[in-house]
């Protein structure tokens, strides 16, 4: 019996043995990887989509500027008429000013308090009187500020409804003011 179970082992070993080299000749020569394939099927419904950037409306003027001297320059300011698009709030407004005039850089009006120096003019309508002395240097001496006015919601900013004055040479004599947007 011990005989018969020895030479059973070397058959196995040597059954095992030659099955090694078929087998890798075997994975040699049959595809390795499957091949790629796409299921797929077709529906006939159409999808379209548009998109799109929601555009904050601008402020308007609602009627002409005017630059007001004060007595000898005292006091003298700079009024803008000028409406609130609906849904916003003097909450949402920004004032900023500029020396440059259009295409230069605005920069927030320091030290002026909208809501101080707004009256509601009913309908949605407001008047802001903007004071020459927190403008410092700005105005005098024929030099020119433009002031705007814009709806900030979200950090994106509307158009501006701006005005340009010019406070005259001395004491706001000549000063004028005019509106650069509708």
């Amino acid at each position: 019996m011990r005989v018969m179970s020895m030479r059973r082992r070397k058959a196995v070993a040597l059954l095992a043995g030659a099955m090694v080299p078929l087998l890798l000749l075997a994975g040699v020569l049959l595809p390795t990887s499957l091949e790629e394939t796409e299921a797929g099927w077709v529906d006939p419904t159409e999808i379209s989509a548009t998109v799109g950037a929601g555009t904050i409306p601008a402020p308007t003027l609602t009627g002409p500027c005017s630059f007001r001297p004060g007595l000898l320059g005292l006091g003298a300011r700079v009024r803008i008429d000028w409406a609130l698009p609906a849904g916003y709030t003097l909450d949402d407004v920004v004032v900023e000013a500029s020396t440059s005039g259009l295409g230069s850089v605005l920069a927030p009006l320091t030290g002026f308090n909208l809501k101080g120096n707004t009256e509601s003019r009913g309908g949605g309508t407001y008047r802001t009187e903007v004071p020459a002395n927190l403008l410092g240097g700005l105005l005098g001496l024929g030099s020119e500020l433009e002031l705007a006015i814009l709806v900030e919601d979200s950090g994106w900013r509307s158009e501006p409804a701006s005005v340009a004055s010019n406070a005259g040479l001395l004491a706001g004599i000549g000063g004028t003011c005019r509106n650069l947007t509708a």
